[in-house]
Formats: structure tokens, sequence, C-alpha cells
């Protein structure tokens, strides 16, 4: 579908929110009509491909996030690491602008050459039914990420 086009090169772990970078669609697959009315939304939600997580660091049973002795083994479905069996992310972001068939984004916590699966308008109704709830572990591990 298309793929990221600069941010950074490399994933690391917080300071993601100010991060700029854009989406570039497949020219060969897609016109600029596909994202016609688009830019009507302040945020988008986004589908990548972990390409550099190499499938052999693939994790299928319980951790510590982060490898922190500090905060409980949970499993890999109860966290949202890179090295998940399908590596397949998932990340909201701003929308910055849409120009052709670039879609510039910031706080996309993807990299540079990520293949981008599917972009998503990112619509209230599709949010939380009702209050979210999460552990103290996640809370302090979220805290510097954006």
């Amino acid at each position: 579908m298309g793929s990221v086009v600069g941010g950074r090169t490399e994933a690391f772990d917080d300071g993601w929110g100010g991060e700029q970078a854009l989406i570039r669609l497949d020219g060969t697959r897609f016109e600029p009509d596909a994202l016609v009315g688009l830019d009507a939304f302040s945020h988008l939600e986004v589908v990548f491909h972990f390409h550099l997580a190499h499938p052999s660091s693939v994790v299928t049973s319980a951790r510590r996030p982060r490898d922190n002795p500090d905060w409980p083994e949970v499993g890999i479905f109860a966290q949202r690491g890179k090295n998940r069996p399908n590596l397949l992310g998932v990340s909201r972001c701003r929308l910055v602008r849409v120009d052709g068939l670039d879609v510039h984004v910031r706080g996309l916590d993807a990299v540079a050459g990520s293949p981008v699966i599917d972009i998503k308008p990112y619509m209230t109704e599709y949010g939380p039914q009702g209050p979210a709830v999460q552990p103290p572990w996640a809370t302090e591990l979220m805290s510097a990420y954006y």
C-alpha cells in the first residue's frame, strides 16, 4: 500500500510525539483521490509491518515489558512490543497534511521504510466505550513515549 518516509531510522522506546514523517502511497496502485477527505480528520490509525524485527526475535510467551525487573511478567498479547508473533504495529498519530500521495504525520511510532498496510481516519466513536483501565506499569511505561 505504501511506506514510511523520513522520521526515525531505528526503533527506540520513547519520545515519539515530536517525530515527523510521511506515509507515501504506492503510485502504481493509488491515485491522489484515494486520500480525498482524509484531511478533514485530525488523527489517523496506521497499521504497519515491523520490518526491522527479525523473526528469531519474536516472543510468544510472557516477559517483562522492556525487560524492566520492576514490572510484572505479562503475555505478549498484554503488551505492545515490536517482537510480536505477527510483526504488525498499530499507531495513532496526528495528521499534519495531505499532499498528493504523501500523508504527513506527527507521532507515528514506525521507522523509515516500514511498510504501511492500512491507513484509517481516527473517529472518536471507535475509541473506548466507557472508562479505559490499565495497570500502573503500563502508565509508567508510556509516560515518556509521546
